[in-house]
C-alpha cells in the first residue's frame, strides 16, 4: 500500500456524505495498551480506497508530538519539523498573532498542549456519528487512553456558517485528484501566457504541497527517506468562537436598515455574496445595490465560481483590497500570475459547532498542509493579521482579527471612485474568538501500524 491508497481518508477528498462529525481527544497512561487499542482500530481507519463506496461512518487517527513521543515514536522523522513539535499554543503569540482574547492563556485548558491521540469520528447523521464515537469511548479505559475533550460538529442547512455565509467550496485541485478540468478554474496554478491563449489556463498543484513523499511545487520529496512520514500530513485544528449577535448587530448600525445594505456591507467585509460569488465576478450594481446578474441557485452550482483573479481589480474597486478572502487566498494580487501563491495553499475541512455547555456557536477550522509554517501560519500571521502585503500597513482581517493587548480599533477600508466613494468602518470589539487548538499529525496507514507496533 505505496500509493493514495495509502493516504487517511478525508485529506485529498471530502467526506461530502458525512456531514456530522466529533473529536475524540485522549491522552496517554498506558503506552502498551494505547498501542494494542491501535492496532485494533487499524483495519476501521478510513482512507481513499473507501472513497468509490463510503461506509456509514469513518474513523481517522492523528496525533500530537507529545502523543508520538508518549508512545514510543522515533523523534527523528520530526527533527525538521519545528512548528509540529512546539504546538499551536507555543507559536500562537508570534507566529499566529493571538493576542489579548486570542491569547493562549484564555484558551480552553483542554484545548492547549494536553491533548496525545486524536481520534475524528464522522458519520451520515447524528445517531450514527455518536453511535461510533461511543465505541471509541468504550475501547478507552482498557486501551490505556483518557478523554480529555469531546468535541461535536456538524454541517450546516445549506454548508453555511454562522455568519450566514457560504463555506468550504474553494479547495485546491490536487494533481492526480482533480480529474474534472472545470475545478481547476482559479483552484490550481495560473498556467504561462502562451499556455493560455491555447485556453489551457490552469492546471493542478502538485500533491507534495500537502501529502509528504511526494514532489512538491519546487520539485521537491517533503519526507523522503523517512517510511513514518511518507503519505502523511500535518493538520491544524483550531476551535474559533463567532458572536454573531455582535456580528449582526454592528452591521446594522453602520449599513441602516435596509437588507440590501446590509448584504452589501457583508459581502465586501467578505470578499463573497453569502451564496459564494465572488465580487469580482459578481460585483455590487452601486451602493446598496444587489451584486450585477446575482441568481443565487445558478453561481453556487457553476464550477466557475471560483474561476476569478485579483488582477484587473487592483485598486480593489470591485472586491475591497482587505476583504477577508482575498487575504486569506490572495489568487494574483501579490504578482507574477498566481505563482506567489501557489505554494501557500491549504486543505479545509472545517465544520460548525454549537455547544449547550456553556452555549456558544463558531467553526471548527481544520486543514491539512505539508508544512505549518509556510502553509497555514503564512496565510493566518501574515495574511490575517498583517496588512503589510496589501499596502494596509497594520490592518488586522477585520472578520477574523482579534484586538491586541491594547484593546485598539479595527478598521476596514473599503476602495471606491465618484460612482462609489470610498469609506473606512470600524470596531471595537471582536467578532471572532479562539478557544484553542493543535498541531497533528496524520499518518499513513502503513506509517500507523509502525505506531501501534512501538515504532
Amino acid at each position: 500500500m505505496t500509493g493514495r491508497t495509502d493516504i487517511q481518508g478525508n485529506i485529498l477528498r471530502g467526506y461530502g456524505s458525512h456531514s456530522h462529525a466529533a473529536y475524540v481527544f485522549t491522552r496517554v497512561t498506558d503506552p502498551g495498551a494505547a498501542r494494542a487499542m491501535l492496532r485494533r482500530l487499524l483495519p476501521r481507519v478510513a482512507s481513499e480506497r473507501d472513497w468509490v463506496r463510503p461506509p456509514p461512518s469513518r474513523l481517522n487517527v492523528a496525533f500530537t508530538h507529545a502523543g508520538l513521543q508518549a508512545l514510543g515514536a522515533p523523534a527523528e522523522p520530526f527533527a525538521g519539523y519545528d512548528d509540529f513539535r512546539a504546538g499551536m499554543d507555543a507559536r500562537a503569540r508570534v507566529q499566529l498573532g493571538d493576542l489579548g482574547a486570542n491569547d493562549p492563556a484564555h484558551w480552553d485548558v483542554r484545548l492547549t498542549d494536553r491533548a496525545h491521540v486524536l481520534f475524528i469520528v464522522y458519520g451520515h447523521d447524528e445517531d450514527t456519528r455518536d453511535g461510533e464515537v461511543a465505541r471509541v469511548r468504550d475501547a478507552l479505559g482498557a486501551g490505556g487512553l483518557d478523554l480529555v475533550h469531546l468535541q461535536r460538529a456538524d454541517v450546516r442547512r445549506g454548508a453555511r456558517e454562522h455568519f450566514g455565509f457560504r463555506d468550504g467550496f474553494s479547495q485546491p485541485a490536487l494533481a492526480g485528484v482533480s480529474t474534472d478540468r472545470r475545478s481547476l478554474r482559479g483552484e490550481g496554478v495560473a498556467r504561462r501566457a502562451w499556455r493560455r491563449l491555447l485556453g489551457d489556463q490552469w492546471r493542478p498543484i502538485r500533491l507534495g504541497e500537502f501529502v509528504l513523499g511526494h514532489r512538491d511545487e519546487d520539485g521537491i520529496v517533503p519526507g523522503a527517506g523517512h517510511p513514518l512520514l511518507r503519505n502523511g500530513t500535518f493538520m491544524v485544528w483550531r476551535k474559533i468562537e463567532q458572536d454573531v449577535a455582535a456580528f449582526d448587530e454592528w452591521v446594522r448600525a453602520w449599513a441602516g436598515p435596509e437588507h440590501r445594505a446590509q448584504e452589501m456591507l457583508r459581502a465586501r467585509i467578505v470578499g463573497r455574496w453569502p451564496h459564494g460569488a465572488s465580487l469580482v465576478r459578481r460585483p455590487p450594481a452601486g451602493r446598496g445595490g444587489p451584486p450585477r446578474g446575482a441568481d443565487p441557485d445558478r453561481d453556487t452550482a457553476q464550477p466557475e465560481i471560483n474561476d476569478f483573479v485579483y488582477g484587473g481589480d487592483a485598486d480593489g474597486l470591485r472586491c475591497p483590497l482587505g476583504a477577508h478572502v482575498r487575504r486569506a487566498y490572495p489568487r494574483d494580487a501579490l504578482g507574477f500570475r498566481t505563482e506567489r501563491t501557489r505554494r501557500n495553499r491549504i486543505i479545509r475541512r472545517g465544520m460548525p459547532y454549537a455547544d449547550d455547555d456553556p452555549p456558544s456557536r463558531g467553526l471548527i477550522f481544520v486543514c491539512f498542509n505539508a508544512s505549518i509554517a509556510r502553509q497555514f501560519e503564512q496565510i493566518q500571521g501574515n495574511w490575517l493579521m498583517s496588512g503589510d502585503p496589501f499596502g494596509l500597513g497594520d490592518d488586522r482581517d477585520f472578520l477574523t482579527g482579534g484586538l491586541d493587548n491594547a484593546g485598539d480599533v479595527t478598521r476596514l477600508t473599503i476602495q471606491g471612485d465618484r460612482a462609489s466613494p470610498p469609506a473606512v468602518v470600524t470596531r471595537d470589539r471582536q467578532f471572532v474568538t479562539v478557544r484553542g487548538g493543535y498541531y497533528l499529525f496524520v499518518p499513513g496507514l502503513r506509517a500507523l501500524r509502525m505506531i501501534s507496533e512501538g515504532g
